[in-house]
């Protein structure tokens, strides 16, 4: 239809003013075709967290304690009339709100029913006041017309107001037998101890950071992308918890660079996350004593664009990191890919533990005051030096000690 009216167009010109029309309109022409498939394109992608969020109990990553308990409770018919969700953002808790308020009206209605006219939500961050909440009640005085129940859902219910609160408190206490209320939030210590009495109270745990590999693997294969263990663990480490956040860092990192690969150079490069090596490389100047090597090697990170705090706090990590892979009990504390664990542990053996606690004080002290520093470049040198210097110091103690 876009071509046969610019074909029309041009046609109907004559003379001179052809050849000038016909380049104008083939260029809109090639510019609304790229436009066209352009939007075709990005009219079917899915974000990950979309297409592959859970729609069944047993496909929700890291909430096995949550989810058995749920399933039984359904099994057994022992439902609560009210639950509260809590945990931090991204750990599944509106998801299985979602499949718990399905699951329970299975089987009570007919096959390929739509759930939707049974479950309600309410986004309380946007409808906080007592006349949201005054519709609500008069909503739940109505029975389901297919099914068993009709289940409320609402979301960061800490948002209510106080007036709100106390207008919900009747309803969620003496609600009637059809109706189920599931409350999720982010911030528990927010909730009236009035309502979390009358909730069944689960809390969401942060995602392992090994769960979110696994689950981000299987993800990778199924979108046919090839991706670098190291890659995603550091996607994993940076989501810190959130499966959410994981999945959009897992969109953004397939978008950028070779197509159909994730490489760790690119999330680094991408994410802005200082590198391992450079840390191993700091570690090793302060075994050997080279004050003049570490502070090199500070110069190279800053020119980069890395600040001075982000490379203390990561310096830190380490530090703690190479204390755990020193004990074999505390390994498992180690999220880190194989490859990696394996240089955290070759190094951990190269220091002592008194080093590690020393150097990870030292880390503290500087990083507290880093901020109100008038010269923050030097503040970390002067910790720098202390480090490179603290194994000669740590040495001298014990011989004089054993003299």
């Amino acid at each position: 239809m876009l071509l046969s009216f610019y074909v029309t167009i041009v046609i109907t010109l004559n003379g001179n003013e052809w050849k000038a029309k016909w380049i104008t309109f083939s260029t809109l022409l090639v510019y609304h075709v790229k436009r066209y498939i352009l939007c075709r394109r990005m009219g079917s992608f899915i974000v990950s967290a979309r297409k592959y969020r859970p729609e069944t109990f047993d496909t929700v990553v890291g909430q096995q304690h949550i989810t058995e308990t749920l399933v039984n409770e359904i099994t057994n018919d022992r439902l609560a009339q009210a639950f509260l969700f809590c945990g931090p953002r991204g750990v599944g808790k509106t998801t299985c709100a979602r499949i718990l308020a399905k699951e329970i009206n299975k089987g009570t209605v007919p096959e390929g029913y739509d759930f939707s006219f049974n479950i309600f939500e309410l986004d309380a961050a946007s409808h906080n006041s007592v006349d949201d909440i005054r519709a609500l009640n008069e909503q739940v005085r109505i029975p389901p017309q297919t099914g068993d129940y009709k289940v409320y859902i609402i979301d960061e219910v800490h948002m209510l107001s106080q007036a709100a609160f106390n207008a919900f408190l009747k309803t969620l206490e003496e609600p009637p037998k059809y109706a189920i209320f599931i409350l999720a939030t982010t911030e528990k210590h927010k909730i009236l101890p009035t309502i979390l009495s009358r909730c069944q109270v689960f809390n969401f745990d942060r995602i392992t950071i090994q769960q979110i590999v696994d689950h981000l693997k299987s993800i990778a294969i199924d979108e046919k992308i090839e991706a670098e263990e190291e890659a995603l663990h550091l996607i994993a480490q940076k989501a810190d918890g959130a499966m959410r956040d994981a999945l959009s860092i897992f969109d953004q990192m397939a978008s950028y660079g070779t197509e159909g690969k994730i490489s760790y150079q690119e999330v680094i490069d991408n994410l802005n996350v200082l590198d391992y090596d450079y840390f191993f490389k700091v570690v090793d100047t302060f075994l050997a004593g080279d004050i003049s090597a570490a502070l090199v090697l500070f110069n190279e990170i800053l020119q980069k664009g890395f600040d001075g705090e982000l490379f203390l706090h990561g310096l830190a990590n380490h530090m703690r990191d190479l204390l755990v892979a020193q004990n074999a009990s505390s390994q498992q504390l180690l999220e880190k890919s194989k490859e990696i664990a394996g240089r955290y542990h070759k190094q951990s053996q190269e220091v002592t533990a008194s080093f590690i606690v020393n150097a990870i004080n030292i880390l503290g002290e500087t990083s507290n005051t880093y901020k109100t520093s008038r010269n923050q470049r030097l503040h970390v040198e002067l910790a720098l030096i202390k480090l490179a210097s603290l194994q000669h110091a740590i040495d001298v103690t014990k011989k004089k000690s054993l003299g």
